[in-house]
């Protein structure tokens, strides 16, 4: 008993450190999104933290039209990032779950 205790133990710090490893590597990992017309690109990483910002000159001219595509396209990506986010994390910590009989969260 208290050995497979020390062995979940054990596959649980392994399991931390894989995932401290995944959002490190979420730095990395690139998102890109854009308007339905292209006139406005947004790139982010999977960790959600913009990267680069490409504006149609068109868009400079209107103000209004311009928050607007930028609210639109950032809470899509955002979306985006979020998915790829929450995706790589799961599969992480689904692996380096210890086998315990009656928890079965991730199944």
């Amino acid at each position: 008993m208290f050995g497979d205790m020390m062995g979940m133990m054990n596959k649980l710090k392994e399991t931390q450190k894989k995932v401290e490893e995944t959002k490190e590597r979420l730095n990395y990992v690139l998102v890109d999104e854009q308007s339905t017309d292209g006139k406005l690109k947004i790139t982010l990483t999977a960790n959600r933290s913009i990267k680069s910002i490409t504006i149609d000159d068109e868009l400079l001219q209107d103000k209004e039209m311009l928050e607007d595509y930028l609210i639109m396209t950032i809470n899509k990506a955002i979306e985006k990032a979020t998915n790829v986010n929450e995706t790589e994390l799961a599969a992480v910590a689904k692996d380096g779950m210890p086998d315990i009989p009656g928890l079965d969260m991730f199944k």
